[in-house]
């Protein structure tokens, strides 16, 4: 066991407390990507990256695998805008996440949810009494200063993401990296 994974444990030990920062997009794109992998859904052309569109997160399921038995002092999903009779929102509420959502630019693509994520978590971190533990569910680079943030305020800090879609740069900045990839088959399901 080297010196960082023995201060890393005792400092885990003393922190009891966390924030769940949840980059939806980023987790169920990568978590469709994965299940279509594991079924050998084949790319096309259009689609070399296929998806299988039946996986759905378990928000429940997600947020016990994260915990990891620290206390929630936020947990905080963000993502855009779904269709008018979608119920994802919904189960991430009755699971325990605030919802924020942002419609889709006119070109699809999606805007402000990043930086939402940042300017939520950065005011939970500096707000909160003390040091806790900033989970992040996410591969984007673009977290990189939040979790410099982090850091500069003696908060750990893990990474939770598939392991296809985490920036090397982003899991360096980490205390601790986890892929979703281990944990698959207890955080989703699969719709009929």
């Amino acid at each position: 066991m080297e010196l960082n994974d023995i201060t890393a444990k005792i400092i885990g030990c003393a922190i009891e407390e966390c924030l769940i920062l949840v980059d939806n997009s980023n987790i169920f794109i990568e978590g469709m990507k994965f299940s279509a992998r594991r079924k050998g859904i084949q790319g096309t052309p259009e689609q070399p990256a296929p998806c299988d569109y039946a996986w759905r997160i378990d928000f429940g399921a997600l947020l016990k695998q994260v915990t990891n038995g620290h206390r929630i002092i936020k947990a905080i999903l963000v993502g855009s805008t779904p269709l008018p009779n979608d119920s994802l929102w919904n189960a991430a509420k009755l699971q325990g996440f605030e919802v924020i959502t942002y419609e889709r630019s006119i070109l699809g693509g999606e805007k402000a949810v990043d930086t939402e994520l940042v300017a939520r978590g950065l005011k939970v971190i500096y707000k909160h009494p003390a040091p806790a533990v900033l989970k992040l569910l996410s591969g984007d680079r673009d977290f990189i200063p939040l979790l410099k943030a982090a850091y500069e305020e003696n908060w750990e800090t893990e990474l939770w993401g598939f392991s296809d879609s985490i920036s090397p740069e982003l899991s360096m900045m980490a205390n601790r990296t986890y892929t979703l990839d281990a944990v698959f088959d207890q955080i989703g399901k699969y719709t009929v």
